[in-house]
């Protein structure tokens, strides 16, 4: 090398053996390794769906701690929560609701019943109950009966407002003079019926009121008894005003050709 050239690099502050050297060419850098990605994921993706199973079925965060009960008249929430049988701290999701609505029906009061979750720890029991239309008596034991002839309770006092007296040899649903006597009363306001005393069905085809003031109504079927409700609820407004002279029977049997004597 010549001393003008040391020279000249002396002057440039670069040492004569790093003029010499070649310049390094930088390394790649080493890509991951795909594979082990992928484990890491599915390793995430696994633990975050047992949390979620663990929080959902098994933790307390998400526990039964309340059952509400609505609807309910006759029956207390109590009633209905013991028969329900669910128990606080179970897990929501683990909540039969088809069992509990299933053991709830079995009260003689239930008409319907639903059991739905509420989250994150609520279970809500809505039940509707049985109204009681008449009151039938056997065997000493009276007992209300709703409108569609299902015996679901007893009394042993008086029974509740606009409960009817309703004679028949052997009340039930399937009893077709139960269902006559029952359609009579359904169909008859509010008003109207709280006159009516007693109800006496001796068959299907034979039924009669008595109302409260000694007036035999002659209902007969169950058939037209919505029309046969509007004509003797026309009649009595008549009577009630002067225009009609007070009968001891109506016969609304037939009800375009009402009888009264």
């Amino acid at each position: 090398m010549s001393r003008a050239a040391t020279t000249r690099d002396r002057l440039r502050g670069t040492p004569p053996e790093a003029a010499r050297r070649p310049a390094r060419t930088p390394r790649p850098s080493r890509p991951a390794d795909p594979r082990r990605r992928l484990v890491i994921r599915i390793g995430l993706a696994v633990t975050a769906v047992a949390v979620a199973v663990w929080v959902v079925w098994g933790s307390p965060l998400l526990a039964v701690s309340t059952v509400r009960v609505d609807g309910a008249g006759s029956l207390t929430a109590d009633q209905v929560r013991a028969a329900a049988g669910v128990a606080e701290g179970t897990p929501l999701l683990r909540v039969d609701v088809d069992a509990a609505a299933a053991r709830v029906a079995r009260l003689p009061q239930v008409a319907s019943v639903q059991v739905t979750r509420g989250w994150p720890q609520t279970v809500v029991i809505t039940v509707e109950e049985r109204v009681p239309v008449a009151v039938v008596e056997q065997a000493g034991t009276r007992s209300l009966v709703d409108a569609g002839g299902v015996l679901f309770d007893t009394v042993t006092g008086e029974a509740p407002d606009g409960v009817v007296p309703l004679e028949v040899a052997t009340p039930g649903p399937e009893d077709a003079a139960t269902r006559a006597g029952l359609a009579a009363l359904v169909e008859l306001p509010r008003d109207v019926r709280a006159r009516v005393g007693a109800v006496a069905a001796r068959s299907g085809n034979d039924v009669t009121l008595v109302l409260t003031d000694g007036t035999t109504v002659l209902w007969g079927t169950a058939a037209d008894s919505a029309e046969k409700a509007d004509v003797l609820v026309a009649l009595l407004d008549q009577v009630a005003a002067g225009a009609l002279d007070p009968a001891a029977t109506i016969d609304v049997s037939t009800p375009d050709a009402v009888v009264l004597r």
